[in-house]
């Protein structure tokens, strides 16, 4: 065998493992993106839920000084009917 006949064994079997490494570094490349954006969401989702949590932690303290607003005007009324001669 001469160097020539070497030369071009030698590329008949590097270009296949060149293509399984591309096709390997293309799988890999695609699931370090998939996670990434698998990650991404998460946080966005995250950062949704804690948005949506602190809005409704808002509205229950609203809604609980509203009650309690509302109380205070139930026994001013009550007082006001018994005040009046009535039965509350």
């Amino acid at each position: 065998m001469d160097a020539a006949m070497l030369t071009a064994l030698g590329a008949l079997l590097a270009s296949p493992v060149a293509a399984a490494a591309a096709v390997y570094g293309s799988r890999g490349a695609t699931r370090a993106a998939r996670e990434g954006g698998v990650i991404t969401a998460y946080d966005s989702l995250t950062a949704k839920l804690v948005a949506e949590r602190d809005k409704a932690e808002a509205d229950q303290s609203a809604a609980e000084a509203r009650a309690a607003a509302l109380e205070l005007e139930v026994a001013r009324l009550r007082l006001l009917v018994t005040q009046l001669g009535g039965t509350p």
